[in-house]
């Protein structure tokens, strides 16, 4: 493909995005899917702009605000051209003939340049300080949220959110130890070392299509964030052991918590959605995984979990969040929940803790979890749980004897994750 197609693919992608609010990793796949004609190449340099776009959307806006475009009143595909432009503009550093030839109006090529996007490449006066929240790329109204957690370290911990995630694995020890799936990676060309926290973990360096890999079809690997593995290792279950996993989603904490059982024991993975146990009940059989239970419920007040009162060892909380620790990956998701998301998934969390602490029994732990950066999701939800449940008490489980699991790109090299593990009274 020339690059004015590439361009005109971004424009189409991001427009299809502005318009029904998928994510983006969705839509992507949706528009390739359909476009087979398109190289791996070309699709590579397509999504690299769209990403590259969603990840700088806060400047782009900026920049556009201040010539008199507005994307937030335009429609998808007038909003994803003025970004674009100001992202090759001010990020990807394309000259203005270039961009010129590159909007040519040709065929496959995006329409000319109208009058009003040439003004994107007038400079005026610089600002001495930029706001927070388009230095840091997010929404204003989260700069409150994001404050509170980070406080002046704010800064330097979203500028980690802007590099690209690496591609981490979870060696599944029911099928191989971490330094014969390293051995089996090596001989296939790929580069992999071992994570510096997880003890399952091995980071690929650059972007390998891994489940073209024989190790992963065989069932030695798994995609997953070394944050997520740390999940499953603090909640110290040993093989024998009853486990409930109650928003197993497709099942990646599920999967790791087998390996550490050994198909000794059991595991109840629950989920509302019935299309994420089916992927999850492929990925326990490509694992090798036959002790866990998929189960759908209707929701909090299912018949089934009332009937469960003090029958696990261990309960797994992995909540519904706003997926803010996932912004490397997920750049779209900062832009798509509101303060009233935020409030309401924090009613639902507590909701959730609410129900599966009788499931436990006497002795027993829960781990709450989520991929979230908020405090508002986190500690706010675990201290709340702690005042209404005085037969609990919290167990420190963060890095260096912290009270809570606190990871992020900047100090950790992971995703965004939070943890708090309680331990029920012995009565």
């Amino acid at each position: 493909m020339k690059d004015s197609a590439r361009i005109e693919g971004t424009l189409e992608i991001l427009a299809l995005h502005g318009a029904d609010k998928k994510p983006l990793d969705q839509v992507c796949h949706g528009y390739f899917k359909t476009r087979r004609y398109i190289g791996s190449k070309d699709r590579q340099a397509i999504a690299a702009y769209v990403y590259g776009v969603m990840r700088h959307r806060a400047s782009c806006d900026w920049w556009a605000l201040e010539r008199g475009l507005s994307p937030l009143l335009m429609g998808p595909m007038d909003a994803a051209r003025v970004r674009l432009l100001a992202y090759l503009w001010l990020f990807e550093k394309v000259a203005r003939d270039k961009i010129g030839i590159l909007f040519s109006g040709e065929k496959y090529a995006p329409a000319r340049l109208s009058d009003k996007e040439r003004s994107i490449f007038e400079k005026l006066p610089q600002l001495k300080t930029l706001s927070p929240w388009v230095e840091g790329e997010f929404p204003e109204w989260l700069f409150p949220f994001l404050k509170r957690r980070f406080g002046e370290s704010l800064k330097i911990e979203m500028m980690a959110f802007l590099e690209q995630a690496p591609l981490d694995l979870r060696v599944n020890t029911l099928k191989a130890t971490r330094e014969e799936a390293h051995a089996d990676l090596t001989k296939t060309g790929l580069s992999v070392r071992p994570t510096p926290l997880s003890p399952w973990g091995l980071r690929c360096e650059g972007r390998e299509n891994i489940t073209q890999t024989k190790a992963f079809q065989d069932g030695l690997v798994e995609v997953q964030d070394e944050g997520s593995q740390l999940i499953a290792a603090i909640m110290g279950i040993h093989p024998g052991q009853t486990i409930l996993d109650l928003c197993a989603g497709a099942g990646g904490k599920t999967l790791a918590l087998a390996a550490i059982l050994q198909n000794k024991g059991r595991i109840v993975a629950t989920d509302t959605a019935g299309w994420r146990l089916k992927r999850t009940k492929e990925r326990l059989k490509r694992a090798g995984a036959f002790n866990v239970e998929l189960r759908e419920l209707t929701g909090i007040h299912d018949k089934w979990l009332k009937r469960q009162k003090e029958r696990f060892d261990h309960v797994l909380v992995d909540a519904p969040c706003s997926g803010s620790g996932t912004w490397r990956r997920n750049p779209d998701q900062k832009w798509n929940n509101t303060p009233q998301d935020i409030m309401e998934l924090a009613e639902l969390q507590k909701s959730l803790l609410d129900t599966a602490a009788p499931l436990l029994k006497p002795g027993g732990s829960l781990v709450y979890a989520t991929c979230s950066l908020l405090c508002e999701e986190n500690d706010d939800v675990a201290n709340s749980f702690l005042e209404k449940n005085p037969a609990f008490s919290l167990i420190p489980c963060g890095l260096d004897g912290n009270p809570f699991l606190l990871l992020s790109p900047l100090q950790n090299g992971t995703d965004g994750f939070f943890a708090a593990k309680f331990v029920k009274t012995i009565i």
